[in-house]
């Protein structure tokens, strides 16, 4: 069977997967994919990625992640990897292989603790944190709440409070 192809010949792979991201049988019903040419704003891809690895769906948050890691400006490049990484690392782990985890987590980390500048709030050092401390507990029985980490920083009530009164 020949491979669908996209405009510029590339191979592209219409073949439907699991919510883990595993291949099904041609025909099977299968979750939403991410197309091939999604190109996001980054709060956009980082407000999805996270509405995904919410639902449990990190190969698909991995996919989401990786398109901008394609994308991005050369100076993010380390960064957007790092957090497609992340993403890998949780899908594995929900996999049920936690040797594919510990490498993919690991390599998230090392990433996002080399990855300069930081911008859009995303939460380098908690993410780091996050990894490490999942690499730690993967011989352990996790939830499905361990599996979600938060990307971005969450505006604290009094931040908002403070900068709503500042502005009064």
């Amino acid at each position: 069977m020949d491979r669908p192809r996209d405009d510029d010949g590339r191979a592209r792979n219409a073949r439907p997967r699991d919510a883990l991201g595993r291949p099904l049988p041609y025909g099977s019903e299968g979750v939403e994919r991410i197309p091939d040419d999604l190109d996001l704003p980054p709060a956009e891809t980082l407000r999805y990625a996270q509405d995904l690895l919410d639902r449990g769906l990190a190969f698909n948050a991995h996919e989401v992640l990786e398109a901008a890691w394609k994308s991005c400006p050369d100076d993010e490049r380390m960064l957007w990897q790092g957090l497609a990484q992340l993403a890998v690392g949780i899908t594995h782990v929900q996999r049920g292989n936690p040797k594919g985890a510990f490498t993919l987590l690991t390599r998230a980390a090392k990433r996002l603790d080399h990855a300069e500048p930081v911008p859009y709030d995303i939460d380098s050092p908690g993410l780091i944190a996050y990894a490490n401390d999942l690499i730690a507990h993967l011989e352990t029985e996790l939830r499905d709440a361990d599996l979600k980490p938060q990307l971005v920083r969450k505006v604290q009530a009094s931040d908002s409070d403070s900068a709503a009164g500042s502005s009064a």
